[in-house]
């Protein structure tokens, strides 16, 4: 099984594959090929998620859905960037085994944990990277399970029972909304959910399923926000097909070489009052990565 399958088909035809940097025992091949691309979702995930952290000023449970090597956890939960993250892998010799990676990122994380960070729920179906994530304690528990295909098993039904937030950073087309649904089912209360989706995929089924569940989806219209660059010139037309398939214009988006991503908030209807856009600033910088 490919470490990210596709949701409901194909709705990322023609977009490289990085299936093979899944299935390492740690991250250094992920940070290594997606650097040169200026991968940066995670980037921007941080800014708008601490964002809305900070409004709501409680101790949360994330559940982060596509989670790899625990990137958003790294970001959310620690005094790091993800400039840092790419620095911090690049440093490592080639010939220091994943067993010495992990212990020495158990150090650099717990020297760099925020007080009060989130408690941290990791699901992927690349078993190596959340197993790496949750050795390293990034993730507070982790789970590589096909949600899409299962119902989710009874570990995870309890791990994630008391979640406040569902995050997901570019994961949307490789999970739809049976996941979702399988997640938010095994909530007690109904969680925020925070997704950063790439323009060309279609979030509408799963806004519809999580109304099922009392939530109001909206999205951020004053901006998107760039994912990583095209890897060649195929990518970038096969991209550039689907925007214009769903009539969008990709006028200094991706027409200038990089995926752009919406940022889609779902809360539940006593909590949407406030628009999306006032509880996100976007302070100086934000858009600044590499």
């Amino acid at each position: 099984m490919s470490p990210r399958e596709l949701a409901e088909g194909d709705p990322l035809a023609g977009k490289t594959s990085f299936d093979d940097i899944y299935d390492r025992d740690d991250p250094r091949a992920y940070y290594a090929a997606l650097r040169p691309y200026d991968y940066q979702i995670p980037h921007h995930a941080q800014g708008a998620i601490r964002a809305m952290l900070a409004v709501r000023r409680r101790r949360e449970t994330i559940v982060d859905l596509c989670c790899s090597y625990g990137v958003n956890a790294a970001l959310l939960a620690h005094d790091v960037s993800l400039v840092d993250l790419y620095d911090h892998y690049a440093a490592e010799p080639d010939s220091a085994t994943a067993t010495d990676l992990i212990a020495h990122d158990r150090s650099y994380f717990a020297a760099r944990q925020l007080p009060g960070a989130p408690r941290m729920v990791g699901h992927d179906l690349a078993a190596p990277a959340v197993r790496y994530a949750a050795r390293v304690g990034l993730l507070d528990e982790a789970f590589a399970e096909n949600l899409e295909a299962d119902e989710p098993s009874p570990a995870f039904r309890s791990a994630v029972s008391d979640a406040t937030m569902i995050t997901v950073s570019g994961g949307v087309g490789y999970i739809g909304h049976l996941t979702f649904e399988r997640v938010l089912g095994a909530v007690a209360e109904p969680p925020w959910v925070v997704a950063l989706v790439l323009r060309e995929v279609s979030y509408g089924p799963i806004a519809s399923a999580l109304a099922g569940f009392g939530l109001v989806t909206e999205k951020l219209a004053t901006r998107t926000f760039p994912q990583r660059r095209f890897t060649d010139a195929e990518e970038q037309q096969a991209a550039l097909k689907r925007i214009d398939m769903l009539g969008l214009s990709a006028a200094g988006k991706e027409d200038t070489g990089y995926y752009h991503a919406e940022l889609f908030v779902s809360r539940p209807a006593a909590e949407a009052d406030v628009p999306i856009a006032e509880l996100i600033p976007v302070p100086p910088g934000l858009d600044t990565v590499m």
